[in-house]
C-alpha cells in the first residue's frame, strides 16, 4: 500500500471517530498537527512504517487489517454534516470578508494550497462525506488570508477561495443540495473576478453551470458557460494547457446543459439537442490542442473525459443503446489513468444507460463495478440510489440477490 492510500484511509477512520487533528497528533506520542496533515497527505514517506500503521489503527479503535482494507466501508454525509457547510456559507465574515485585522496572522499561500490540494484529492478520490468537516475551515482560511494578504498573495488566495467554493459546489451536488451548489457557485464566481485569473473565472464559471443544471436551471445554465467561453476564450488559449482544460470543460458542461434543457423543453425539444454534439465537437478540438488526458486544475480534462460526457449526454437524452455503445469505446487503459471519482461516475452513467437499453442484469454488475470503485458515489448519491430502487422495481433476474444486497448497503427499506 502507498503512503497517499494510507493516508486517505487514517484521515477516513479519523474523521469518522472525530476526532481532530491536534487530538490525534497527541495520541500518536506527541507529535505535531503538521506531522498529521503530512501523514494524510501521503508525504511522510514512500512507504508506512508498521509501528505507524499498528499505532494509527490502535488509537482509531480498529484493527491494522481494517485500517488497510482495500474496500472501505461509505459513510454517507449526514444532514448535520451538510448543514454545517451550509452555515459556514451564511457567515457574515465569510460572505463580507470582515474579518478583523487585529486577529492572529491568515494562513500562508503554501499552507492554503496544500489544504486545498489534500481535499480536492480527496473529492477525486471518492470521498465525499468527509468534505463537510474539511470545507468549513478552508473557507474561513482562504476568506481571512484574502482579507489580509497583499499583492500577488491576495490574488493568490482569491484562487484558492474560489477553487474552495467550487469544492462546496461539486460535493453538494454529490450530496444531493442543488440548492447549496447554487449557492456556493455564484461565489466561486466572484471570488474568481477577484482573482484576475482567466483560468480561475472559467474554472469556475463551469462549476456554477454545473450547479445550475442539477437545479433546474440547464437553459440558463448553457447560456451562461458559453457566455463565459465566449468573453474568456482568447485569454484562455493564451494560457496553454490550464486554459484549454477549463476552455474545454465549459464546452462539455454546456453540452450536459444542453442535454438537460432538452429533456425539461416540452414545447422545442429539439432544438436544445441539436446543440450537444456540436458543444462536445468543440470540447473534443481542445482536448486534442490539449494533446492528453490531465487533471490540471482538478478537471480530468482530455480525450477520455470528452467520451465521458459522451456517454453522459446521450443518458440524459435517455438513449441508453447510444450511451452503451460510446463507453464499450472507451479504452481501459485511458480509464485507468482518470481519478477514481470519474471513473466510478461512468461506471454510474454506464448502469443508467444499460437500465434504459434494457440490460438491467448488466446495470446491476456494472454498479457493483463502481461500487468497488467509489462506495459514495453509489451508496450515498441520490440519482444512485433512485437507480438501485427503480432497478428492484422492474427486476434483474439472475441478479437479484446482489441487487438486494447492494440495496441493503445503500441504506434502502427491503
Amino acid at each position: 500500500m502507498d503512503s497517499l492510500q494510507f493516508g486517505r484511509r487514517v484521515n477516513y477512520w479519523r474523521s469518522r471517530r472525530r476526532i481532530s487533528r491536534a487530538d490525534f497528533a497527541r495520541l500518536m506520542g506527541g507529535k505535531s498537527v503538521r506531522w498529521v496533515e503530512e501523514l494524510e497527505g501521503g508525504r511522510r514517506q514512500a512507504d508506512p512504517n508498521w509501528s505507524v500503521m499498528s499505532q494509527a489503527a490502535q488509537v482509531l479503535g480498529i484493527t491494522v487489517e481494517r485500517l488497510l482494507a482495500e474496500a472501505i466501508d461509505a459513510g454517507c454525509a449526514q444532514d448535520s454534516d451538510v448543514e454545517a457547510v451550509r452555515r459556514a456559507l451564511q457567515r457574515h465574515d465569510i460572505i463580507t470578508g470582515s474579518f478583523d485585522d487585529s486577529e492572529s496572522e491568515p494562513v500562508s499561500v503554501p499552507v492554503l494550497r496544500r489544504k486545498l490540494t489534500y481535499a480536492r484529492t480527496g473529492f477525486q478520490a471518492g470521498h465525499f462525506a468527509q468534505l463537510a468537516s474539511e470545507i468549513p475551515q478552508l473557507l474561513v482560511d482562504a476568506t481571512r488570508a484574502a482579507r489580509h494578504h497583499q499583492g500577488d498573495d491576495q490574488l493568490t488566495s482569491y484562487a484558492v477561495l474560489s477553487l474552495t467554493l467550487e469544492l462546496a459546489e461539486a460535493a453538494a451536488i454529490k450530496w444531493g443540495c442543488s440548492d447549496l451548489a447554487v449557492l456556493a457557485g455564484h461565489r466561486a464566481v466572484i471570488a474568481a473576478e477577484r482573482s484576475g485569473s482567466p483560468v480561475i473565472m472559467a474554472s469556475a464559471a463551469r462549476h456554477l453551470g454545473d450547479a445550475m443544471t442539477n437545479h433546474g436551471e440547464a437553459a440558463a445554465a448553457a447560456e451562461f458557460v458559453l457566455a463565459a467561453a465566449r468573453r474568456l476564450e482568447a485569454d484562455l488559449l493564451r494560457s496553454g494547457p490550464e486554459g484549454y482544460s477549463v476552455l474545454g470543460m465549459l464546452y462539455l458542461k454546456a453540452a450536459m446543459a444542453a442535454a438537460a434543457a432538452a429533456e425539461a423543453e416540452d414545447l422545442d425539444p429539439a432544438r436544445h439537442a441539436r446543440r450537444v454534439p456540436d458543444y462536445l465537437d468543440e470540447a473534443g478540438e481542445h482536448a486534442v490542442r490539449l494533446g492528453r488526458d490531465d487533471n490540471l486544475l482538478w478537471t480530468s480534462f482530455g480525450p477520455t473525459n470528452v467520451a465521458l460526457y459522451r456517454v453522459a449526454s446521450h443518458v440524459q437524452l435517455s438513449e441508453g443503446a447510444d450511451a452503451v455503445a460510446v463507453a464499450a469505446e472507451i479504452p481501459t487503459s485511458s480509464l485507468d489513468a482518470l481519478p477514481r471519482e470519474r471513473r466510478a461516475h461512468l461506471l454510474t452513467d454506464r448502469a443508467l444507460a444499460e437500465k434504459q437499453a434494457g440490460l438491467r442484469e448488466r446495470a446491476v454488475g456494472t454498479l457493483l463495478e463502481a461500487e468497488e470503485l467509489a462506495p459514495e458515489e453509489v451508496r450515498c448519491r441520490p440519482r444512485t440510489r433512485s437507480l438501485v430502487e427503480n432497478l428492484r422495481l422492474l427486476g434483474v433476474g439472475s441478479a437479484e440477490g446482489r441487487l438486494r444486497m447492494l440495496a441493503e448497503r445503500c441504506g434502502l427499506p427491503g
